[in-house]
């Protein structure tokens, strides 16, 4: 069977849904309410028709969760030429999108989409990443770093609010809570170095992972300039 890109949309004589319509359905069924929420009949209820109907545009849940990754992948901003600033500006975009949709980055962990939304993203990026090297596959290698950078940061933050909707409680208040007992850590000496970070100042996510990027960026750079 060809791959969903590679397919004719179903269009019916009569013009009720598309496969468009379909597909911004489930997007906001999963923004909302997360990939466990999202099943064929599901969407086929938000759209007021019947599931067999819903399969006339769409194969399978798999194809939909596909056509879903690609839809939302939207443009970057244009490219200015230096390397780092517009690898830096992708990761910032990329990192915004997964947080945006929150379901997305673990589908992305593994195998890419390959539809025409994301091909022009990796379009971009390895474009980005040209001024920094004409090897095509150390380009491609800069980038997969960054996403894979990108990618772990973001389900690092998805994890904490995946905690505090578990326990009810927010990184502020189970701070609050811990706090007596790190003081007794820091009072006891017995841990100099965790001490200090305690006592350090705590970057927010986004600092953090602006920090992190500017170190891997910073690397990538280094690596350029050390004799193979």
């Amino acid at each position: 069977m060809p791959l969903i890109w590679e397919r004719e949309p179903y269009q019916p004589k009569r013009q009720a849904l598309s496969v468009e319509r379909v597909v911004n359905a489930s997007v906001a069924i999963a923004d909302a309410e997360g990939l466990d929420a999202l099943s064929m009949r599901r969407v086929a209820a938000e759209l007021s028709t019947g599931t067999t109907t819903l399969y006339r545009y769409v194969d399978s849940r798999d194809d939909l969760l596909d056509l879903m990754a690609d839809a939302v992948h939207d443009d970057h901003a244009p490219l200015t030429g230096d390397w780092r600033a517009d690898l830096d500006a992708y990761a910032h975009h990329e990192r915004a999108l997964w947080l945006r949709h929150t379901w997305l980055a673990p589908l992305l962990a593994t195998r890419p989409l390959l539809g025409p939304n994301w091909l022009r993203g990796l379009e971009h990026a390895l474009s980005a990443a040209a001024p920094l090297t004409s090897d095509i596959a150390d380009a491609a290698s800069a980038v997969g770093l960054i996403r894979d950078y990108v990618r772990g940061a973001v389900m690092r933050e998805l994890a904490e609010k995946q905690t505090q909707r578990r326990t009810g409680q927010t990184e502020e208040q189970w701070r609050a809570a811990v706090a007596p007992y790190l003081r007794k850590v820091v009072e006891s000496g017995a841990y100099p170095q965790v001490s200090r970070m305690t006592e350090a100042l705590d970057p927010s996510p986004a600092e953090q992972f602006s920090y992190g990027l500017r170190r891997i960026l910073a690397g990538i750079a280094d690596s350029r300039q050390t004799p193979k």
